[in-house]
């Protein structure tokens, strides 16, 4: 090898390469660190006695509610903190208005309280405050002449939120995208005396081509074909443009005076510079949603033998983390948490 002659008194080269000869040292220097407490476990819920595999989503099951209280036990067992639980409801109890949603006896409610008449606080329950999975047209919102009304499904999404704090969920989660619903929902859980119930906002949602797998699961997807077919209000008429940057922080102050304790931003990983400018700007508690879509094509991707599936999930997460996000939504959480732990998943 001919040897490389320097300049005399020129210093010598920069050698990052040093710190990545082993995989400790890549341990040491490691700027973003995952951890099965940065991960939240998004289940599905269902009426039948048995679990019941999603097509679309290699993996995922929606769940009896016996299901779901054992998926949260084992959950906390691996170090992941909290669930945010998804109803699959019935046909017979979806109506135009979702009039089923402020039912205390619905499908949520009674998974909620097994979970904490199981677990108490020792896992954190999130709930979806949405009307989609109640209404026939799988709409958030309610909907007339071909239009979704938003102060008047506010009003119902605050009612909901407080039925859903009753039950004992510790934090609710508005989906839908109305104007002014953290508002609303934060005074009415203040008026029924449930401060201690907290706001994580999907302030930035966007109108995604990647929720498809998340609706089979729910069971919304040809509800919202029909009513596509049939000229009624498209999603993008209340979620976000994908084009859009500036509107996402706007969306976002507005959510914080308004009263949120913490934002999300979904999907994750086409959006993690939207997630990076949210906790650059605002310096709060940022979540980021790995949806349905991410976690299906990964999947697809290793079942074709196409990626190692293991790897790319811990470097997708690793990714949404290193944009800012605080904790991540992912359908990976428990497979992830027990390779990090060093357990076979």
């Amino acid at each position: 090898m001919t040897e490389v002659q320097r300049p005399l008194g020129s210093y010598p080269t920069t050698r990052l390469r040093r710190t990545r000869q082993h995989a400790w040292l890549r341990a040491l220097v490691a700027e973003t660190r995952l951890s099965a407490a940065d991960l939240i476990w998004p289940l599905f819920v269902h009426e039948k006695d048995e679990a019941e595999p999603v097509g679309s989503m290699p993996g995922v099951e929606r769940l009896p509610i016996s299901g779901v209280v054992k998926a949260a036990t084992e959950g906390a067992a691996l170090g992941i903190p909290a669930i945010a639980l998804f109803p699959v409801i019935d046909s017979q109890h979806k109506t135009a208005d979702g009039g089923h949603a402020l039912d205390p006896e619905n499908l949520t409610c009674r998974a909620v309280r097994a979970i904490r008449a199981a677990t108490g606080d020792a896992v954190g329950i999130i709930c979806d405050v949405a009307l989609d999975p109640y209404t026939t047209h799988g709409h958030d919102g309610l909907l007339e002449q071909g239009r979704i009304l938003n102060d008047e499904t506010v009003a119902v999404l605050s009612q909901q939120a407080v039925v859903l704090a009753e039950a004992g969920c510790h934090v609710v989660a508005p989906s839908d995208m109305m104007d002014g619903r953290v508002g609303g929902i934060r005074a009415a859980l203040d008026a029924a005396d449930r401060d201690d119930v907290s706001i994580l906002a999907y302030a930035a949602k966007y109108a995604s081509a990647f929720y498809g797998p998340f609706r089979d699961a729910l069971g919304s997807h040809a509800a919202l074909d029909t009513a596509k077919a049939l000229g009624v209000a498209d999603k993008k008429t209340y979620q976000m443009d994908p084009a859009n940057t500036a509107e996402a922080l706007r969306e976002v102050a507005l959510d914080l005076d308004e009263g949120a304790d913490m934002v999300m931003v979904k999907p994750a990983l086409p959006y993690l510079d939207i997630v990076q400018r949210v906790k650059t700007t605002f310096g709060v508690p940022t979540l980021a949603y790995q949806v349905s879509g991410e976690y299906a094509m990964i999947q697809a991707a290793a079942a074709n033998g196409w990626l190692d599936g293991e790897r790319a999930a811990l470097e997708s997460l690793v990714a949404i983390r290193r944009s800012g996000a605080d904790a991540i939504l992912s359908y990976f959480a428990p497979r992830v948490a027990r390779l990090l732990a060093g357990s076979t998943p």
